[in-house]
């Protein structure tokens, strides 16, 4: 790895222009590409100490070995050359979107004499008008089927296309009606092409002209005694309404616009949009992206819009509105990009309420739900798994593959409601039998590092407990400690068959947290003979693998499924301490704000709290619901009643870019 500062320009060389830069490695290879609107203000940036860094940052600066630039003349243009060399480049660490999978298109050969519908995927090819993607092939098939009722244009291939001009008969779809048979010319080029015209405008959202023009048609032939053209333009228009039954209207005013959400995590990326043409969804696509540098979401949201659009030039491509979940950092300048391209005004937003928030808080649980999805595909593999196990013995200088993590993290809301969890991944799985709750109640105050001492102590107690019992119940010493756990009778319950709680040791544990989680944890071990187990931890901010008695910590390569699989550990014990959290808050609440109800003590209101559950529910519920509870009587329901209602409504929740719970007034 070369020095940054073995290759950093003179700051006075570099213009404070808007412009493009290129990081190069030893070899030549473009491995970064970025803008600026000041180039001198950005890449001084890169340059400075190396530890201020983002990991991922620092890993790029140090791969590279040159720096040039390209200075432009405004903001608009370094964002069209910017993307440019990153499709001709395709640096590494440039985020890159990827399919989640293959979607299928509805194209329409424009450039053909004759132009030909037909369902594909892939890449576009030029000449050709997409419309879509759409979920699945067998569904679009289904609205082309119907559609060749009302626009009989061409579907078959170029080989059956010629053949049947050659013999001179139309193929089964001309003898039906659902192909006007320009192969034999029943039809003339400029006829199939208004027919071709007419479906992509049909495609394209203008339904409603064809609808009426049909209906019209099919009055005006029921007038003249034309029974047999109006059955057929009734059938065709059936056929129409047919095709947009699949369609569902989602925005009302028929608005032509992209809807963009992502779902994240430290390491990855999950885009879903939805293609609304005339109000109506017309498509769905995904992409899922490692993330390569330190940007938060609006930086996401410009580098995909950056990507999606930067060679598109067409209406359908692009249209008047993108909604977005954060507006891009330059958002007037993609803006004006766009409408360039458009040839029309473009407009980047983020909806705030109406029908467009909603759609969009929908397709926001798709990217959820598809980031998921990889995690879990990634995550069920079994060699990846062992891949990842190998990493982690490899980067930790472990003695064995740790085929059982435990994982410890504590939450709290300023040193109230204290409590801890602890997740279990055997063989890189969760293993959600195994999860414990803690309370944590000796530690006064919002204090993470005694709280961890506390739980990782009371854990590896009860393991030399269970330890000790099994063995007295097999006949063996009374005296066990922490050297005889391993080489101990199994600990299993006579009874069920099935292994104790906390009775195996774990080959690695991991805590939320940096050097002092780690160092207090190894602490807790030490103290209980249990040296000799491995211990990390794993900081939020920077993914950085902390281990004890180390100044520095251990960096796992961003495409590490080492990393992938900790960050996984981590993440479930964080979401198993808020759930935990959450739920005792919400108690606690509903215990403090009955303690002023006359002649309600202690066992009633334990029994009101186990019978609803929440205050939430306890909220929603009436008089008569509150009076049915056990020892609650009319007049006593109706003075809980009061008491919840004259108290502001408060909603536990979790902010998702700290952790912390916090209640919304």
């Amino acid at each position: 790895m070369a020095s940054p500062a073995s290759y950093r320009p003179e700051t006075g060389s570099i213009p404070t222009r808007p412009g493009v830069y290129r990081f190069r490695d030893a070899r030549g290879r473009v491995i970064y590409v970025g803008k600026a609107v000041n180039l001198r203000s950005r890449l001084s940036s890169y340059f400075q100490d190396i530890s201020n860094l983002h990991p991922r940052t620092a890993t790029m600066v140090t791969t590279g070995a040159s720096v040039e630039w390209t200075v432009v003349k405004n903001e608009v243009e370094a964002l069209q050359l910017e993307y440019s060399w990153i499709k001709e480049f395709d640096p590494r660490f440039n985020i890159k979107y990827r399919d989640d999978k293959s979607y299928p298109w509805l194209a329409v050969t424009l450039s053909d004499e004759f132009p030909r519908v037909m369902v594909g995927r892939g890449a576009k090819k030029r000449g050709t008008r997409y419309f879509g993607p759409y979920s699945h092939a067998w569904a679009i098939r289904e609205t082309v089927d119907q559609l060749l009722r009302v626009f009989p244009m061409r579907s078959c291939t170029d080989g059956v296309f010629k053949r049947h001009g050659q013999i001179g008969r139309p193929c089964l779809l001309g003898y039906i009606g659902k192909c006007s048979a320009p192969c034999v010319g029943k039809v003339s080029a400029e006829e199939h092409r208004e027919i071709v015209d007419d479906l992509c405008d049909f495609m394209a959202g203008r339904t409603a002209a064809f609808v009426k023009r049909i209906q019209q048609e099919m009055y005006a032939a029921s007038e003249a005694e034309e029974f047999e053209r109006a059955a057929r333009l009734r059938d065709d228009l059936g056929a129409l309404e047919k095709a947009l039954e699949k369609q569902a209207v989602v925005l009302g005013d028929g608005t032509d616009a992209d809807v963009v959400a992502l779902a994240e995590d430290p390491l990855e990326v999950a885009v879903q949009i939805f293609y609304v043409r005339g109000g109506r969804v017309r498509g769905q696509r995904g992409w899922v992206a490692d993330r390569v540098d330190e940007g938060g979401t609006p930086d996401l949201v410009q580098d995909f819009l950056l990507q999606l659009y930067g060679g598109a030039d067409d209406e359908d491509t692009i249209p008047r509105e993108v909604l977005v979940p954060a507006l891009p950092p330059d958002a007037e300048t993609l803006e004006e990009l766009l409408s360039d391209q458009r040839r029309s005004r473009v407009r980047i937003r983020v909806p705030q309420r109406g029908d467009k928030r909603t759609l969009q808080e929908t397709v926001a649980r798709n990217a959820a739900e598809a980031l998921a999805l990889h995690k879990t595909k990634r995550a069920s593999d079994l060699s990846t798994r062992n891949r990842a196990l190998e990493e982690i013995q490899l980067a930790l200088e472990l003695p064995e593959v740790p085929l059982r993590i435990e994982c410890y993290d504590v939450s709290n809301l300023q040193g109230t409601e204290v409590v801890a969890s602890m997740v279990v991944f055997e063989d890189g799985l969760a293993r959600k039998s195994e999860y414990r709750r803690f309370v944590i109640r000796s530690v006064d105050g919002q204090n993470d590092v005694a709280s961890m001492h506390e739980v990782i102590s009371r854990r590896f107690k009860r393991l030399i407990d269970e330890s000790r019992h099994a063995s007295l119940t097999l006949g063996g010493s009374t005296t066990k400690d922490a050297a005889d756990v391993e080489s101990g009778p199994m600990l299993v319950d006579p009874e069920t068959g099935r292994p104790r709680s906390f009775s195996y040791a774990p080959g690695l544990v991991v805590v939320d947290g940096g050097p002092p989680q780690v160092a207090v944890a190894r602490e807790a071990m030490t103290e209980l003979g249990f040296a000799d187990i491995p211990v990390c931890g794993l900081a939020k901010r920077l993914e950085e693998v902390w281990v004890p008695d180390e100044e520095d910590p251990v960096i796992f390569p961003r495409t590490s499924e080492g990393l992938y699989l900790l960050q996984r550990v981590r993440d479930e014990a964080h979401r198993f301490a808020i759930t935990h959290h959450r739920s005792r808050r919400s108690k606690s609440m509903v215990e403090s704000l009955l303690d002023d109800v006359p002649g309600l003590g202690e066992v009633r209101r334990k029994t009101l709290l186990k019978h609803f559950g929440s205050l939430k529910k306890l909220r929603a519920a009436t008089v008569e619901e509150i009076a049915q509870v056990p020892g609650i009587g009319e007049r006593t329901a109706t003075a809980i009643k009061d008491a919840v209602a004259t108290t502001a409504r408060q909603n536990v929740s979790v902010n998702t870019a700290t952790g912390e719970i916090v209640e919304d007034g």
